[in-house]
């Protein structure tokens, strides 16, 4: 499996609070990122850092090129140029009366263009090309258990070879293959217990696809959520919500795993995991922080690569 980048747990990202300074070095670029108005007290999981992989700090040791600033440096791989097409492989069993497809449909449809994703355009190559704003939701398709219940990081990777070999999505290296499983399916590698999502790439039909797992978190809803209410009336939609930004803005600035991180190896979004800055009560009760088309949505922060570093919900 090649190395992959995950979100930890919110629970887990909540333990981690007690251990974290309340300033970080400047190196990092941190020092600013607890800040901005979260709302400590309305929920659990507001700050949180991300768990490392061995492959990571690996990378981030042995970098020869860099280019530091504002908090992350640049290590001379590429970045996604141009539009993002999101394509969306619905895994598993999904209810024709769930609105978890809609609502994830609108969130993909509507991100490109906001000010949100509008902080990606912070970022760029070695050709200094910046990264746009720009994400087109390109289709989908449902796949009902092709590899069982239980998948490996492995079969992840298989569910999306397989939907590119039949066609059903084209190969497209300028595209993000979602992996969305339904609340029954399992992830082997620790979906639930040691994290919420992640995002990798490979060869596949000859192409370099980027893909990503994200789950359905009902069987333990408080491990990837914010809070237990919900501002689309779907609590595990809107917990999916968050991480598939988080991991969308992640390959879109470091696809192959060797472009934009910090020292820790903690890539934009991981800077600001578990954040969520100013946010407002939605008629339901719930906490949002941006509306991306018609719906409200509370997302995790990500970091602004200029004036110094920050985690911001736009730009």
């Amino acid at each position: 499996m090649n190395a992959k980048f995950k979100l930890v747990l919110a629970s887990l990202a909540f333990v981690g609070v007690a251990l974290m300074p309340s300033v970080v070095s400047a190196s990092d670029g941190q020092a600013d990122s607890a800040s901005s108005g979260d709302n400590v007290g309305d929920h659990k999981h507001t700050l949180g850092n991300h768990a490392e992989t061995n492959a990571r700090a690996a990378r981030a040791a042995r970098t020869a090129r860099t280019i530091s600033g504002n908090g992350i440096s640049y290590h001379n791989g590429p970045v996604m140029l141009g539009t993002t097409n999101a394509y969306v492989i619905w895994y598993g069993a999904w209810s024709p009366t769930s609105t978890t497809p809609a609502i994830l449909t609108d969130l993909l449809s509507n991100v490109g263009g906001s000010p949100y994703f509008n902080i990606n355009t912070t970022y760029y190559n070695a050709a200094t090309v910046k990264v746009s704003n720009a994400v087109h939701y390109a289709g989908s398709v449902t796949d009902a258990y092709s590899q069982g219940a239980s998948l490996s990081d492995a079969a992840v990777k298989a569910v999306v070879a397989k939907a590119i070999a039949a066609q059903t999505l084209p190969s497209d290296p300028n595209g993000v293959y979602f992996v969305l499983t339904s609340a029954d399916v399992a992830e082997t590698s620790g979906f639930l217990t040691q994290y919420c999502g992640w995002h990798s790439n490979g060869a596949i039909g000859g192409a370099d696809i980027k893909y990503s797992f994200v789950g359905d978190p009902s069987r333990s809803l408080a491990s990837c959520s914010a809070q237990s209410t919900s501002p689309n009336n779907n609590a595990a939609a809107d917990a999916m919500s968050s991480v598939i930004l988080h991991e969308l803005e992640e390959t879109v600035t470091d696809p192959d795993l060797n472009a934009w991180y910090d020292t820790r190896g903690m890539e934009n979004a991981d800077k600001c995991a578990w954040t969520f800055g100013t946010s407002y009560r939605t008629p339901n009760g719930s906490l949002a922080n941006m509306k991306l088309g018609a719906r409200d949505f509370y997302i995790q922060r990500n970091w602004v690569n200029a004036n110094g570093g920050l985690c911001a919900l736009s730009f």
